[in-house]
């Protein structure tokens, strides 16, 4: 399908995240699903190449450009080249946390941690989830008690990505525990503060390159200065950001059903039964039209959102509509790929295999289904 919301620019920025992506990470894939996370070092090179902060102002080392079609770029490109999990480090980065920093930092945070931003030095990740707090964020226990200078931080979080890399971690905390969404607060937690430690490397069905980390804070202590945004605003600042996020979510699950369709496109055309290409079978040809179909409304839906994205008019109910949508796309088109490549597809060496367990999370983490039919429904005044 042709598309028309990238401009030239994004598509000299695309055969350089594409060339990037050769070269320093699909190498590597392997290796890393084996340790279960990924070197830092490819991190540092991103910012190198350009890949990190684009957003970010120049002065501090970033292109000062605010459009996420760049950002779409790069997920589209990790997507195609079977690199999910060792390239959600750079995603989740730009795409979920770099926000924050954007729209909250003071200036003297902005001099203190724009420019590691850009050139990799320091990796993010965001912590809201808890044991006993998934999508009720309001319902956390980590508490964030002001002493003076510093708030002592206690508490835990889990299911966090990044979380044996990062450097900084926007941390969801109650700096008031009477009080439900008021209370909160978010503080900006670093490697190496005294009472931080992180657990073991969680094991997943999917995403195996990818750090997922217990995080444990025994009475840290994150001076003031750390404060991201606004003293008890923190849930306020979490749901501004959440349409993005989410749209990062449908951007990456397009183009992840996009490459499973393309992969299997291949496979049917080569692959022979019964003296014919699988791919001339009726019930073939049309599975695979079907699944042509459904992937060019959704993409015409998600590059709609793109365009509001930038506008500054992406709304909850629309973001809400795209992850759900476009994430339950992605898991049915794998899944029906899979099905194609037969025996083959059960196979680790064919990429389809690793599609088909990475996809899972897709519509649980960032809200998962049941949710964002929830708001959406809520939109309608149900």
């Amino acid at each position: 399908m042709k598309r028309s919301i990238f401009e030239p620019d994004h598509d000299l920025f695309r055969e350089s995240a594409r060339e990037f992506i050769n070269r320093e990470i699909v190498p590597n894939v392997t290796k890393w699903e084996q340790v279960g996370r990924v070197d830092k070092d490819m991190f540092r090179k991103a910012g190198d190449a350009g890949l990190l902060g684009m957003a970010v102002d120049e002065e501090y080392g970033g292109g000062g450009v605010d459009d996420f079609r760049f950002n779409a770029v790069i997920v589209e490109e990790i997507m195609a080249a079977d690199a999910f999990a060792s390239g959600m480090c750079i995603t989740l980065h730009n795409d979920v946390v770099l926000p924050y920093f954007l729209e909250l930092c003071t200036q003297e945070q902005k001099e203190r941690w724009h420019p590691g931003l850009v050139s990799g030095e320091l990796m993010t990740a965001i912590a809201m989830t808890e044991s006993g707090a998934g999508s009720d964020l309001a319902g956390i226990a980590t508490t964030a008690i002001r002493d003076g200078d510093h708030f002592v931080v206690s508490g835990s979080k889990t299911f966090i990505t990044n979380g044996i890399n990062s450097d900084l971690i926007v941390t969801a905390v109650k700096t008031d525990p009477r009080e439900r969404h008021a209370g909160m607060s978010l503080l900006v937690i670093e490697e190496g503060m005294e009472g931080f430690s992180r657990g073991r490397n969680l094991e997943k069905i999917g995403l195996h390159a990818q750090d997922t980390a217990e995080l444990f804070f025994e009475e840290v202590r994150v001076p003031v200065a750390n404060l991201l945004g606004t003293e008890g605003e923190g849930f306020r600042h979490l749901v501004a950001n959440l349409p993005q996020e989410r749209l990062s979510l449908a951007t990456g699950s397009i183009a992840h059903a996009q490459a499973a369709f393309d992969w299997t496109l291949v496979y049917v055309k080569e692959r022979r039964a019964f003296d014919q290409t699988i791919g001339s079978f009726q019930t073939v040809k049309h599975a695979m039209a079907e699944m042509r179909t459904k992937l060019d409304i959704a993409q015409t839906y998600v590059d709609a959102q793109i365009v509001a994205l930038n506008a500054h008019e992406l709304t909850a109910e629309e973001a809400a509509k795209a992850k759900w949508w476009v994430t339950e796309l992605e898991n049915e088109v794998i899944n029906r790929c899979l099905q194609l490549f037969g025996g083959w597809g059960y196979m680790e060496e064919y990429p389809i295999a690793r599609a088909f367990r990475d996809a899972r999370v897709q519509t649980i983490y960032g809200g998962t289904t049941e949710i964002m039919k929830e708001i959406i429904g809520r939109s309608l005044g149900l």
